[in-house]
């Protein structure tokens, strides 16, 4: 089961942080990863890490301005999200996936929150 949490409404330029909660299961063995879908639209790959925490991988309209760690002691996901734009507006969801290796697809997902909505006004 995964808890997403930390949205909210914050002007451009501002900073959220979003964390999913996981339970169930052996956390490590999973790797971790942050969707969004704006109105409107198709869900969208965010960022994924690994297992261990050691890769991790962005699309190309949030490098440089989110970041994506796990705390496996705590069985918990993060996003950083600085310099947000109006854009990024949308509900944000963690995901997890038994595969060995971090994926973009939203196909290899197993598990995912219930998303929490992130608002960035202009």
């Amino acid at each position: 089961q995964l808890q997403a949490s930390g949205g909210g409404l914050v002007q451009a330029g501002g900073s959220l942080r979003l964390s999913c909660a996981a339970s169930g299961g052996t956390f490590s063995t999973y790797t971790m990863a942050w969707f969004r879908q704006a109105p409107g639209k198709e869900r969208e790959f965010v960022a994924v890490i690994s297992g261990s925490g050691a890769g991790t991988y962005y699309t190309d309209s949030v490098k440089g301005r989110f970041t994506i760690s796990r705390d496996n002691a705590k069985n918990t996901v993060a996003l950083q999200m600085n310099s947000l734009k109006p854009e990024d507006t949308a509900v944000y969801y963690c995901a997890a996936s038994r595969r060995g290796l971090p994926s973009t697809r939203k196909s290899d997902a197993d598990y995912w929150g219930q998303g929490t909505l992130v608002t960035v006004s202009s």
